[in-house]
């Protein structure tokens, strides 16, 4: 995209040019990276991409699928599974043009949002080989021995991008409407508790809330949630991990395929769960507890956070106020905040 004709312009007739009021335009061109984040646009990022570049030459295209943010607005596995279909579609426009689609994945520290983190480095290569950058958050950075974040690093960037896997997008397309709806249902009914947990998860930096989905006007008002990070700061402080939400409108014939099209999908969910404690049914409502599944999953508690996540469950019962030190206390033994 060009941005040096306009700088040789003047504001108005007869006036100095643009350049000489605030300077030189660098670079004189720059190359727009498309961020897709939510469902609709993420499984129609291959036709957006194919008009973004009609009649452009450039030698690449670098493309960037969001996977925190579509997970907090329709579940983990809808998360997932979009950006499968979106990078199988981008596969395709590459070859259909002939330019060659670098795509860039937003995978967070919590298993909710990507499980990506020091040691797991093997899983992500294996899960998206066609991906060819991952944010690195802060989690990852900070929270992990410096040797093991390195040694992560460095796999990733000698990794070679290799041809990823086929999907049958139909049947995904199922999987992630019905676990959507479902997952929205869930989310909504818990929506005071979450917003009320998430006003005492410590502060990063001031970001715009989330209505997006969300904002529905319902007789109970509007539905707002936390941020990302806030969310699943609340949810795992509980003893509640977000990616079981929205599962049980899943049969065994689902499972059994997910299990093909979401290659780590039962250790995913294993390390998220070992956060669950099932103390939290006692704060939660009666249609929410009735409809959580986690039948099929084998997971190890992590005792020393459930000792954690049960005092808080205690406190919120008691309407103590204190929590913050407790949910910063969880956050450490789990190594990620949200």
């Amino acid at each position: 995209m060009s941005r040096c004709g306009k700088q040789n312009l003047p504001f108005y007739p007869g006036d100095i040019t643009i350049a000489k009021w605030v300077g030189e335009f660098k670079p004189e061109t720059i190359q727009v990276i498309p961020l897709f984040e939510d469902r609709e646009h993420i499984l129609e990022c291959d036709q957006i991409l194919r008009e973004y570049l009609k009649n452009k030459k450039v030698p690449y295209q670098r493309v960037f699928l969001a996977r925190s943010d579509p997970a907090m607005n329709y579940g983990m596995v809808s998360a997932v599974l979009c950006n499968k279909i979106a990078l199988q579609r981008l596969r395709r426009l590459s070859q259909e043009l002939e330019v060659e689609i670098y795509p860039i994945l937003g995978v967070g520290s919590a298993p909710f949002r990507g499980n990506f983190k020091p040691g797991n480095e093997d899983r992500i290569l294996f899960e998206y080989p066609d991906v060819q950058t991952y944010t690195v958050q802060s989690a990852f950075k900070y929270d992990y021995p410096v040797d093991l974040t390195i040694k992560a690093v460095e796999k990733l960037r000698t990794s070679p991008r290799r041809r990823g896997w086929e999907v049958d997008e139909k049947r995904c397309i199922s999987i992630i409407d019905r676990v959507s709806t479902e997952y929205r249902r869930q989310v909504e009914a818990l929506a005071p508790l979450i917003n009320q947990v998430a006003g005492y998860v410590p502060g990063r930096r001031m970001r715009k809330l989330h209505i997006g989905l969300f904002g529905y006007s319902r007789s109970m008002g509007e539905v707002v949630l936390p941020r990302a990070i806030s969310f699943c700061a609340a949810c795992y402080s509980i003893g509640l991990p977000p990616q079981i939400f929205g599962l049980n409108a899943l049969d065994r014939d689902d499972l059994a395929y997910l299990k093909e099209a979401y290659i780590y999908f039962v250790e995913d969910m294993g390390d998220g769960l070992s956060y669950f404690n099932e103390d939290v049914f006692a704060i939660l409502p009666d249609d929410v507890t009735n409809s959580l599944s986690m039948d099929g999953f084998d997971f190890k508690i992590d005792y020393e956070h459930k000792k954690v996540t049960s005092r808080i469950i205690k406190a919120i019962k008691e309407n103590d106020t204190d929590l913050q030190p407790m949910i910063e206390e969880a956050a450490y033994l789990r190594r990620f905040l949200g």
